[in-house]
């Protein structure tokens, strides 16, 4: 499906408001269809990699406090790109640092906008295959523990509410999806 071009709003001027380690802040002031001004508030963010690791019919999950939410929150690993970063690198990366696992077969499934009303935060996901353990080299400030959940021990979680992101709660309807097809190929 093409682009409607009848919904595109102008960028006429751009205000920087806060600038993070994770993010950035600006309000854009943007020409309406109808030729009205408006306003606009805009998260930047350098992109994200999240990773739906299954091994021996097991999803990896990582357990850890997260502030925003002010709980624990069951998540498969993910974590941020470094400027520059290659998302499969950093995949690999990320799975490791936060559960010790190496995997011999990295495949990219699906990169998803997180909340394209205000943010432009992408995540690229991918699937990771012939897993081994490893050691795990968390940051100075993480603190995570690493679980397992069968597909129905995940769905559960997702009904009780111990998964609740949407990164995790997309990866397990991906991996539903998979053992009902028997594959993930590139029409999910």
């Amino acid at each position: 499906m093409a682009a409607n071009d009848k919904l595109i709003e102008t960028t006429v001027s751009t205000e920087p408001v806060f600038s993070g380690k994770v993010i950035s802040l600006q309000i854009d002031t943007v020409k309406l269809p109808d030729g009205v001004m408006a306003q606009r508030e805009i998260v930047r963010h350098p992109g994200a990699v999240a990773v739906l690791a299954v091994r021996e019919g097991r999803l990896l999950l990582v357990d850890q406090f997260r502030q925003a939410m002010g709980r624990c929150e069951l998540e498969i690993p993910a974590g941020k790109l470094e400027k520059g970063e290659d998302p499969a690198e950093a995949a690999v990366r990320e799975l490791q640092e936060e559960t010790g696992y190496r995997c011999d077969k990295l495949t990219h499934l699906h990169s998803f906008y997180t909340s394209p009303g205000f943010a432009d935060e992408v995540i690229h996901l991918y699937l990771a295959e012939q897993l081994s353990a490893g050691e795990m080299s968390l940051d100075e400030d993480e603190f995570i523990e690493v679980q397992e959940a069968t597909l129905e021990e995940a769905l559960d979680l997702i009904a009780e509410g111990r998964i609740a992101d949407a990164k995790t709660i997309l990866a397990v309807y991906i991996w539903q999806l998979w053992s009902i097809r028997g594959s993930v190929g590139v029409e999910v």
